[in-house]
């Protein structure tokens, strides 16, 4: 039984000029102690998926079809009191993107770590609940000193760390992380990636990072969700869509990325726009920038295959081996 299993989930942004289909049928799942990396273009529908798992979506949003099952309980069917008492935290926890935006500035770093832990157990004594903040500063690579900070005394990168020690602080059973190097230099973005990777394997962690950088995702992954559109396009193992992407995007997204190891060729860019998903074309929601194009393209919306064992891909020119 996976940790997490997302079936067909569909959600919609309701606006005054008609619904945005923002996440259109999407399903993966994640293992306890395993990273999947949910990746594609900004606008694809990322952070609304991670949003919809928590049930956390603003104005307008709204869950419409599919089911979202974390330790096989459905997290669609649960109401708000449940959500915030037994999952939000204790069972599902996530790192926004910006930390600076999601700390609050007038108060010390020390006691929003310490909040997190009396809202979610209240009967923690004071004495313990420092001792744990203190703990949790310490195993971010943060010296526990620097609890009574502010935000703003901290580095891009103590900030993130902060951030994730939070996320932790009630143990739960899986971790989101949206664009966790954002603003960061590539050194301290190695050094946060680093951390979390490792922070996984000791605490069996499932994790769930979403970002539109692959390298980020081949270096802290062991699974792959490639989405475009609302719509996810090729989900499986990171080394196979690596080696041998398979959807047309996939390859695309690929070639526009720099490689140290191949040989030195020329980049290429994905001709055109992702689509208005108010109103997405017919078919495949890639027909109009796919260089394999067929009439079957434009008028039949393709369904994931599972080419081979837990490795699926949503286009016409696949066939199932």
């Amino acid at each position: 039984m996976p940790l997490l299993d997302v079936q067909n989930l569909k959600t919609y942004y309701y606006t005054l000029r008609g619904p945005v289909k923002a996440v259109e049928d999407i399903s993966f799942q994640v293992e306890k102690g395993e990273a999947l990396g949910l990746a594609g273009e900004s606008g694809c529908g990322k952070t609304t998926a991670a949003l919809s798992i928590l049930k956390i979506l603003p104005k307008g949003g709204k869950i419409i079809g599919g089911k979202i099952l974390f330790n096989d309980k459905d997290i669609v069917k649960l109401e708000e009191n449940d959500m915030r008492k037994k999952v939000r935290w204790k069972g599902i926890s996530i790192v926004f993107q910006g930390a600076m935006n999601a700390l609050n500035p007038v108060y010390k770093v020390g006691d929003q770590i310490a909040e997190t832990i009396l809202v979610h157990e209240p009967h923690t004594k004071k004495k313990e609940t420092k001792e744990r903040t203190a703990k949790l500063l310490e195993f971010v690579g943060i010296d526990p000193s620097r609890a009574d900070n502010y935000p703003h005394e901290f580095s891009g990168g103590m900030r993130q760390r902060a951030l994730i020690a939070m996320a932790v602080a009630c143990n739960p059973d899986l971790l989101i992380a949206d664009e966790p190097g954002t603003a960061l230099d590539v050194i301290v973005q190695a050094q946060v990636l680093k951390m979390m990777k490792e922070m996984k394997s000791r605490l069996n962690l499932g994790m769930m990072l979403i970002t539109h950088d692959l390298s980020i995702i081949a270096e802290t992954c062991e699974k792959c969700a490639i989405m475009y559109a609302g719509k996810i396009v090729e989900n499986g193992d990171i080394v196979r869509i690596f080696k041998e992407p398979l959807h047309p995007y996939t390859q695309g997204l690929i070639k526009a990325f720099p490689s140290i190891k191949t040989a030195k060729t020329e980049m290429t860019s994905i001709s055109g726009f992702p689509p208005d998903l108010l109103k997405p074309p017919p078919g495949c929601r890639f027909h109009p920038r796919c260089p394999y194009v067929m009439d079957v393209c434009k008028k039949e919306d393709p369904k994931p295959i599972e080419v081979t064992t837990g490795y699926y891909v949503a286009c016409h020119l696949v066939k199932k081996k």
